[in-house]
């Protein structure tokens, strides 16, 4: 009896450090769901504005070089 004791008192000093690593372990995979489904908040990149001065200058400069 005093064995079964001994282990039980041995187990509940460890629970509370292995609920710890395992909540530290645990807290990054369970975390990815969480950020997927949240697509309120997202943050996007300015509007590209079209410019298409350097297509021309390319196009010039070609034709500069064949003649």
């Amino acid at each position: 009896m005093n064995r079964i004791a001994a282990t039980a008192t041995n187990v509940l000093r460890l629970l509370p450090r292995a609920t710890l690593i395992l909540m530290l372990l645990a807290a990054p995979v369970l975390a990815v769901p969480m950020m997927r489904a949240d697509t309120g908040h997202r943050i996007e990149a300015p509007a590209h504005k079209n410019r298409s001065v350097g297509f021309v200058l390319l196009v010039s400069l070609q034709r500069g070089q064949a003649l």
